[in-house]
């Protein structure tokens, strides 16, 4: 059991480290090259900054306009993805609290109680960036294929990252549920008591005193039949 949490740890921690690699990522759609009349220059977005570069290394990063002239999607990507790193991050830390390896949390069930909570932090973490990277692909394929807008754009790498991340922190927050559901269920199940099955085959250590004496009589009586 606390190899699996182990695992389920590492997993949750690198789920989280993906999320911030896609929060502080600035390529979360980048210019298409079939459309783009310059191949040698690209512009790419990300939550906070727009950059562009050149075939020759050089690029110039500007931030957002104020958050009040921001669009709406772009800000609700922006707060689930500061929620899947705040979870992630105290996930982490219940997460440590829980294991059972630990000499910290207290007893036994509070451990698996808090385990239990760090695995639903996991979840409700990768639920978050999974939804933000949804809406962020959304609104970028939308805009590729509507005609009226001249300048295109694809998914960049930062929203695979997010996916990922999100993916790995459901799989680790499941995992961490999942040994604790089963350690409970384990607890719970009745103990049977065998004593009637031993008293059932049991056999007595010294036979009755009637057999005994029947035996006795027996071979009297054989003896004295032919005298």
């Amino acid at each position: 059991m606390t190899g699996v949490h182990i695992l389920a740890l590492i997993l949750c921690i690198s789920g989280t480290g993906a999320v911030i690699g896609a929060v502080i990522s600035n390529e979360w759609k980048v210019t298409s090259r079939a459309t783009s009349v310059i191949t040698a220059t690209w512009v790419f977005q990300g939550l906070w900054m727009n950059c562009a570069g050149n075939a020759l290394g050089s690029y110039h990063c500007r931030p957002h306009l104020t958050l009040f002239r921001v669009e709406g999607f772009l800000q609700a990507c922006r707060a689930l993805m500061i929620a899947a790193v705040c979870l992630g991050f105290f996930g982490s830390i219940c997460g440590f609290i829980g294991m059972k390896c630990t000499k910290i949390g207290g007893s036994d069930q509070t451990k698996a109680k808090i385990a239990c909570l760090a695995g639903l932090l996991f979840i409700f973490s990768g639920l978050c960036s999974l939804t933000a990277c949804s809406i962020y692909a959304h609104k970028t394929t939308s805009e590729f294929f509507d005609p009226s807008i001249p300048q295109k754009y694809e998914l960049g790498p930062a929203l695979f990252m997010g996916w990922a991340g999100a993916a790995v922190c459901l799989i680790g927050g499941s995992i961490f549920c999942a040994t604790i559901i089963a350690g409970s269920n384990l607890h719970s199940r009745p103990n049977y008591s065998h004593a009637g099955l031993t008293m059932m085959t049991s056999r007595p250590e010294k036979p009755p005193a009637y057999q005994k004496s029947t035996f006795r009589s027996s071979n009297e009586f054989n003896k004295t039949a032919y005298v």
